[in-house]
């Protein structure tokens, strides 16, 4: 769908509105290499942007035949051969875990283009290592999916917090001012992250 279409239909939000009014972003397209995104989710987590490009980027040279790793590559690996570039123990169990997914063919990521939102996540979330808000992210960012609100993101229910003036724990509250951006709510999500910037 033409992003103008979902522009003029959040506008019809008059709080959302006017944070349209003071930035341009557009959505993110589908993604060419979901592993690559899996796998620089799982080592992301509860790190700065900073430290996490440098621990992924240091995990991409253990591999310096391919610009991504193929699921059986990171199995051959020693665990401390992976935890060599930083990762801890967990996050290198949790990489092991969805190489092996793949690898056994419990998870295909060719067919998750062709799943609902929510078996996406029910599928990503029997790994190992991901959770909901990591699967959540996966669809807006990696699937390009138009109607994924993320509850569990501390972002998104402050910035609504402050613009709707409802309490940030409330999530019913928030989940159904959430069902006004419907069905463009991962576009709304990315105003929402990004009125947060000024805050």
């Amino acid at each position: 769908m033409e992003n103008s279409l979902a522009i003029k239909h959040l506008r019809q939000d008059p709080v959302l509105s006017c944070i349209i009014d003071n930035y341009t972003i557009s959505s993110p397209k589908p993604s060419t290499n979901l592993f690559r995104d899996l796998l620089e989710a799982i080592v992301s987590q509860q790190l700065s942007n900073k430290a996490a490009a440098t621990i992924f980027d240091r995990f991409l040279t253990l591999f310096p035949k391919e610009k991504t790793p193929r699921p059986e590559e990171i199995l051959k690996l020693s665990d401390e051969t992976l935890r060599s570039c930083g990762l801890s123990r967990q996050k290198t169990s949790y990489l092991k875990s969805l190489a092996e997914e793949i690898v056994s063919n419990k998870l295909v990521l060719e067919n998750l283009h062709l799943l609902s939102d929510e078996t996406v996540i029910s599928s990503l979330t029997t790994v190992k290592g991901i959770g909901r808000w990591t699967a959540e992210m996966f669809l807006i960012f990696s699937l390009g999916r138009q109607d994924t609100f993320s509850l569990g993101d501390l972002g998104l229910r402050a910035a609504v917090a402050k613009l709707y003036g409802v309490d940030r724990e409330d999530k019913i509250k928030i989940e159904a001012i959430s069902q006004i951006w419907s069905p463009y709510r991962s576009l709304a999500c990315l105003y929402l992250w990004k009125s947060l910037e000024n805050s």
